[in-house]
């Protein structure tokens, strides 16, 4: 693969790019707004340390952390005393019922976050949480829980004792990063990495209503890397997200992080370099670039390698402490949108430290596809003020918002060829400590923005779990 890392190529990147008309927006389109209806408490004592700069109950990598299911909002979170738990509300309800599954938090690592998934094709509410880099904790319910939950009851009698595998299917001994997705035809897929930091690989196993099937490895940590500062032998691809869009193509875009600290231009910063994109058009069993070549195979020998042509839609060499996991959704016509962030040139070209660096400098870029398959930039004028990530949704109008660490929403309209990005809430009253954990399901079935955040504290001193809502544009 051609390598475009040269800074030059890097800092070009980060200009703000001419943008073009979305193709969807007409002219009678209502542009992006917020109106806050309403905040919930999940906890009013909800565990609370500081790890990696996050927090175990709002990490913005959790897919999903809040999710919506027929008129109904599940949430899960550890308590201050360590157990996983499961709430859900009727949708707008203020009042969560709630049930413990059975497992304690192990450690204090904000990585281990409990994430979860539906099974359509039997109405289940499957849990993965307490991993990092070693084995998990699965959860399921019974069957037709989430078809009936008015009729249903909602006790700890409904899910199934925690097991360390999937029903019998034991996957790696390093476990890390548990996403689930929906499939098109009623399918459950596990997204997750295994092995380690800076040498890992992406993998997926999926749930047919009856058992799981582990479809194996799809990225590889081998090949060589190279910078103007070094070279690396081994990395791992972080996802942005994984996501299946309305005619079915599943979709992620992701960054690479390198092994060998030999190609920053200091041992500050963070290994990450570019954002690539890769898609599926046979429910993850092959990936292809941007180009539509196939450039990985699922459970096969050939696995996405960053040697492979045509991943990279926006080339960054790892001096900028460019962010992994941040964000990305698809729009209605199914192109895929994202947000990253980093320090651009303007502030410099070596940070030296990650957290500071970011939180002083750095900013988030709202990186899509237009309707004419070309790939464009802007950058959104709201600074981090923060080293976490900032979520993305967009409305029933294509209207992208951006969700930022404290709980502040930004957004750009279609129309504009999301060229008009502004603050539409500051995060007043909120005294969110950081990431948020957004919805993504809910938005599409009543117009609703969600997103649960968790108020500051200090050392291990529990503070509130809140879900607040936001309604869109109808």
């Amino acid at each position: 693969m051609h390598r475009r890392t040269l800074l030059a190529a890097a800092l070009a990147g980060a200009v703000v790019t001419p943008a073009l008309a979305s193709g969807t927006a007409r002219a009678a389109d209502p542009g992006p707004s917020v109106t806050r209806t309403g905040t919930t408490t999940l906890d009013g004592q909800a565990i609370f340390f500081v790890s990696y700069d996050g927090l175990v109950n709002n990490n913005a990598f959790q897919k999903n952390g809040l999710l919506t299911y027929k008129g109904y909002q599940y949430a899960v979170w550890y308590t201050a005393d360590r157990n996983a738990v499961v709430g859900r509300r009727v949708l707008g309800g203020s009042t969560w019922a709630t049930v413990k599954v059975g497992h304690t938090l192990r450690y204090n690592d904000s990585h281990n976050v409990i994430s979860m998934g539906v099974s359509k094709v039997d109405g289940r509410l499957h849990l993965n949480m307490d991993s990092h880099s070693d084995g998990f904790t699965y959860v399921k319910s019974v069957a037709g829980l989430m078809d009936n939950p008015a009729g249903l009851s909602w006790t700890a009698s409904r899910f199934g004792a925690p097991q360390s595998t999937l029903d019998g299917l034991a996957l790696t001994s390093q476990f890390t990063y548990p996403q689930f997705v929906s499939t098109p035809d009623g399918k459950l897929q596990l997204s997750y990495r295994v092995a380690v930091s800076g040498n890992g690989r992406n993998a997926l196993a999926e749930y047919d209503g009856t058992r799981w099937t582990n479809l194996g490895e799809w990225s590889a940590s081998t090949g060589t890397y190279t910078s103007e500062h070094g070279s690396s032998t081994a990395r791992n691809m972080y996802l942005h997200g994984i996501d299946y869009d309305r005619n079915g193509r599943l979709h992620s875009f992701f960054t690479w992080r390198e092994q060998n600290g030999a190609v920053m231009c200091n041992g500050g910063g963070i290994t990450n370099h570019d954002t690539g994109y890769v898609y599926s058009d046979d429910r993850g069993r092959t990936w292809r670039n941007n180009a539509g070549t196939v450039v990985g195979v699922t459970g096969g020998s050939d696995k996405v390698s960053v040697t492979d042509a045509g991943l990279v839609i926006d080339p960054l060499n790892p001096d900028h402490s460019l962010m992994n996991q941040e964000s990305q959704f698809t729009d209605s016509a199914g192109r895929p949108h994202a947000i990253i962030s980093y320090v651009p040139g303007r502030f410099g070209q070596c940070t030296t430290n990650y957290v500071a660096n970011r939180t002083a400098n750095g900013r988030a870029f709202h990186v899509r596809r237009n309707a004419s398959g070309t790939w464009q930039k802007t950058e959104i004028p709201v600074p981090l003020n923060s080293s976490q990530r900032t979520k993305l949704i967009l409305d029933t109008y294509d209207n992208a918002y951006a969700i930022f660490p404290f709980g502040r929403i930004a957004a750009a309209s279609a129309a504009s060829g999301y060229t008009d990005w502004r603050i539409l809430f500051d995060g007043s009253g909120l005294n969110a400590f950081g990431e948020v954990v957004v919805d993504e399901t809910r938005v599409a079935q009543d117009g609703v923005l969600s997103f649960m955040y968790q108020e500051k504290s200090s050392g291990t001193t529990p503070s509130a779990l809140h879900v607040t809502d936001f309604r869109l544009p109808a």
